[in-house]
């Protein structure tokens, strides 16, 4: 394969580190650089030297230079970033789907930790740690007043160090502590089962390297369970997105040989490319088709995808391929617009920078870019309708965001207010008591309502249809 990010390195789309992102990472520098700017230069250095000799106090020389290029790379949009040390170590654990810690998938609740799901066979599973347990203390310190990111970093740590969490168990009204020990953790990006007979579900919470092999084995079981499978639902909700590999590997999987998946357009040569439903496009070592034990039926079975505001970039990517060929309904939420490739390329042995490259564009050529998909049918989260996701943040929110490159926003002056009318209903939900409180039901389970319209769509049942849900920031094309 000729394309040279391909052949560089690794291409990831998605959310790491907490951050929406697409990106290519490059292991090579460009072979040239562009006409500097002396005179700006002069300045920079001039600004730096004063800041040197007459600030108040010393400054550490290394702090200001990166502090510099921090800035002048996070002024360009929201996913152009400079990876320190740290942040690079962390971007890198993001994608690869491995880290040190206790093995719990988490979310908060109450300003506290709660465990959504232990990952088995981690330390936190061992330790029997259960789905509802609340996290309330990590080592000495109240969870209580931690942001989320703050409390996994505080769980996370080295190999074969303990650390103690103190448990509130709600269904057994007690509080007690469990010392784990940390180890790495391999993170589950794939769950499915059958729902009911003749259907499956399979859910990606993030494409990640281990995506495609776990999705292999996962529809292999699903087979093997249910042979004459009549529709399947690939749920894509909340997913950040991950490796655009993995994503194309699994667009793939559905979609007929050859045909394109997503195509890149940006100032460099090597960001005009086209990515295609074939091995030599996903396939990390010759020779070698991580699809080629997928069963056939997968290319025909009747299928819908469950999107919403929190699928983004490589989710944005499968969805948008597969409605495009018109191989499955798209059914939920508007996603999120993430739809532009930041290439990484390291600037030393431990530090890098992410820079945005290109757009990423359907098989029919739209740009995904702060505009996401639009799903064939609109579902609401419950029954009674998508009751906070107005509040959920998309790309075309963010400060500095890429336009989409065809056409001008034109984004709904009533947005706001719905939103304000959200806040306020957030507020009154959050005086109830939590047994009160109307909460989005988990994922796969026999109370989610929009699986269940999945469901409805694959039987060609009525499906019950959003009544609120507008498309958002349409784009004006000017006249000529």
């Amino acid at each position: 394969m000729s394309h040279k990010l391909k052949t560089a390195g690794w291409i990831t789309a998605g959310a790491l580190a907490g951050a929406l992102t697409t990106v290519s990472l490059q292991t090579v520098a460009r072979g040239s650089l562009a006409p500097l700017p002396l005179e700006e230069l002069q300045q920079l250095a001039a600004v730096f030297s004063m800041i040197k000799t007459d600030y108040v106090e010393p400054v550490d020389e290394k702090k200001l230079i990166t502090d510099a290029i921090s800035g002048m790379v996070s002024s360009l949009d929201p996913h152009s970033q400079y990876f320190d040390k740290k942040s690079f170590k962390e971007f890198r654990e993001g994608t690869s789907g491995r880290f040190v810690g206790v093995g719990i998938e988490i979310s908060q609740e109450d300003g506290l930790v709660k465990v959504v799901s232990p990952i088995e066979g981690s330390p936190a599973f061992r330790a029997g740690l259960k789905t509802g347990d609340l996290i309330t203390k990590i080592d000495d310190t109240a969870v209580k007043g931690l942001s989320l990111a703050e409390a996994v970093k505080r769980m996370r740590g080295e190999p074969n160090t303990k650390v103690m969490l103190t448990i509130y168990r709600k269904d057994e009204n007690r509080t007690f502590p469990v010392t784990i020990t940390r180890e790495e953790i391999k993170t589950q990006s794939v769950k499915g089962k059958i729902v009911e007979p003749g259907y499956g579900w399979i859910r990606l919470s993030q494409f990640q390297e281990r995506t495609v092999d776990d999705f292999v084995r996962k529809v292999e079981e699903l087979y093997k369970a249910e042979p004459n499978l009549k529709g399947m639902v690939l749920d894509l909700r909340n997913d950040p997105g991950g490796l655009l590999d993995s994503a194309v590997a699994i667009s793939a999987a559905f979609l007929p040989e050859n045909v394109t998946v997503v195509s890149t357009n940006g100032q460099l040569a090597e960001s005009k490319f086209v990515y295609k439903a074939a091995p030599e496009f996903y396939q990390r070592r010759a020779g070698a088709d991580p699809l080629r034990r997928v069963p056939q039926q997968l290319k025909s079975v009747p299928l819908v995808v469950l999107v919403n505001e929190g699928s983004a970039s490589a989710s944005e990517i499968v969805a948008g391929a597969l409605q495009d060929h018109h191989r499955g309904a798209i059914l939920g939420s508007q996603t999120f617009g993430k739809g532009s490739v930041q290439t990484v390329r390291p600037l030393g042995p431990d530090t890098g920078l992410k820079l945005t490259t290109a757009r990423y564009y359907t098989p029919s050529g739209r740009s995904i870019q702060a505009k996401g998909i639009v799903p064939d049918v609109m579902v609401d989260e419950t029954e009674e309708g998508n009751i906070f996701s107005v509040l959920r943040t998309r790309e075309a929110d963010l400060d500095k965001h890429l336009n989409s490159g065809q056409g001008a926003e034109n984004k709904d002056p009533q947005r706001e207010k719905v939103r304000e009318e959200a806040r306020k209903r957030a507020e009154e939900e959050a005086k109830k008591g939590p047994a009160d409180r109307k909460t989005a039901p988990e994922f796969g389970s026999d109370k989610d309502f929009q699986l269940v319209q999945a469901l409805n769509q694959l039987k060609g049942r009525p499906v019950v249809v959003s009544k609120t849900q507008v498309v958002e920031n349409k784009e004006e094309k000017k006249e000529n």
